[in-house]
């Protein structure tokens, strides 16, 4: 008996998640595999938060919380967009949920009807684009490239609007590439957005505190837009904290209701313990997000310069998050024995069989032609991965 649903057939898995599947699979057969899958930072959540989490159990925070989250979290939440991001959101305007994926979906869900269309700049994280059949509307694909170091330009953006647009999801430092647009970049998109007053921008900014350019700029801090400006953001990357699974809407307050409103239907508030360790994130010493940013900003240089050494990559230097993006279409026809290299998919699993190192394809961000490698691992793993990851392609002829 098979009956589900045409909404759920429609739907694809997520690669990611696959691929870091099949390395956990080969790992489980004795096969030393270094997984450059999966974005998730390797460190441990910082002992302050943990103990905050501690404190909330002998506490007693065992009961449902508000649908939107603890108040005590939303206040915190809120003085930390106006102190680091210069924006003003009332702890009314937030909605804490289960990670800020969950964030997104409720949005797009709360937002999107059937036909509507939203634009994402590609190369794009893998679920924005099933968020949107999930509500069944039009994706519009605006692709960026590695000459432009995957920052679409206004005309670009002005060229997918139309009167049918209804959400821009944008991204900023980028999944998958690192990219991260300047003030002055974002001004010029604000300006094209600008003429467009139906149109609401969802900004994901959940890699903002990985980031190397020195400074960020939400799109909520451009007053032309700000009153439908929605940012996404969690705890999970700067806090290395992705089991705890808390991230937040910052919102129109019609928005926020109506995310509310779809929450408190199939999920309710999100963990009571989790949310006090957000809290604490939120409100302690903020050395930890800073000792973490060097670090990721240490190994972003370390696989840079290697993956500039490997034959045929086209290699840009990722301003943020902590992925690499090469273009590696060059591979494209050659074999090793009866495997043959038609594709970036072709080439991940060439790499994870024969490399033993787990990559994402490009194509799964809709960009043909690449691959994803995180770098949020050990300067040790990276070395050796990249040594492997050129011996593999080496035996391509």
């Amino acid at each position: 008996m098979n009956h589900v649903s045409n909404r759920v057939q429609s739907l694809a898995p997520s690669q990611t998640l696959a691929m870091s599947q099949k390395s956990n699979e080969l790992k489980a057969q004795g096969v030393d595999v270094i997984n450059l899958s999966v974005g998730e930072p390797d460190f441990n959540t910082p002992e302050h938060i943990k103990e905050a989490a501690k404190r909330a159990v002998d506490e007693n925070y065992t009961f449902y919380t508000p649908v939107p989250g603890y108040m005590t979290l939303r206040k915190a939440i809120s003085e930390k967009l106006k102190k680091e991001n210069g924006v003003d959101f009332a702890p009314e305007q937030i909605v804490v949920s289960g990670g800020a994926k969950q964030s997104l979906c409720n949005v797009v869900l709360s937002v999107i009807n059937p036909g509507d269309e939203v634009i994402i700049p590609t190369p794009a994280w893998v679920s924005y684009v099933e968020m949107v059949h999930l509500a069944e509307g039009k994706n519009v694909l605006v692709p960026a490239t590695i000459e432009q170091d995957f920052e679409i330009t206004p005309e670009q953006l002005r060229a997918a609007l139309t009167e049918r647009t209804r959400l821009i999801i944008f991204c900023s430092p980028s999944n998958p590439t690192g990219s991260v647009y300047s003030r002055e970049e974002l001004a010029e998109l604000v300006k094209v957005l600008a003429d467009y007053p139906d149109v609401l921008v969802l900004a994901d900014e959940i890699y903002e505190h990985i980031n190397f350019t020195g400074s960020f700029t939400s799109l909520a801090s451009f007053p032309e837009i700000a009153d439908r400006v929605c940012i996404v953001n969690g705890v999970s990357k700067a806090y290395a904290m992705t089991g705890w699974r808390i991230g937040f809407l910052a919102a129109p307050l019609w928005l926020a209701r109506a995310t509310n409103k779809l929450q408190s239907q199939y999920t309710s508030g999100a963990s009571s313990i989790a949310q006090k360790a957000a809290e604490a994130a939120y409100t302690g010493s903020q050395e930890c997000v800073e000792e973490m940013r060097k670090a990721f900003e240490r190994r972003r240089d370390l696989v840079v310069g290697l993956a500039r050494t490997i034959p045929g990559w086209k290699v840009n230097n990722p301003q943020g998050a902590f992925y690499l993006f090469p273009e590696v279409s060059s591979y494209f026809g050659k074999r090793y024995g009866n495997t043959v290299i038609n594709n970036d998919s072709d080439l991940a699993m060439y790499l994870l069989e024969e490399g033993h190192v787990a990559t994402v394809a490009g194509s799964a961000f809709c960009t043909p032609g690449y691959i994803r490698l995180s770098y949020a691992t050990s300067d040790d793993n990276i070395r050796e991965a990249m040594r492997r990851i050129e011996a593999a392609l080496a035996k391509l002829v």
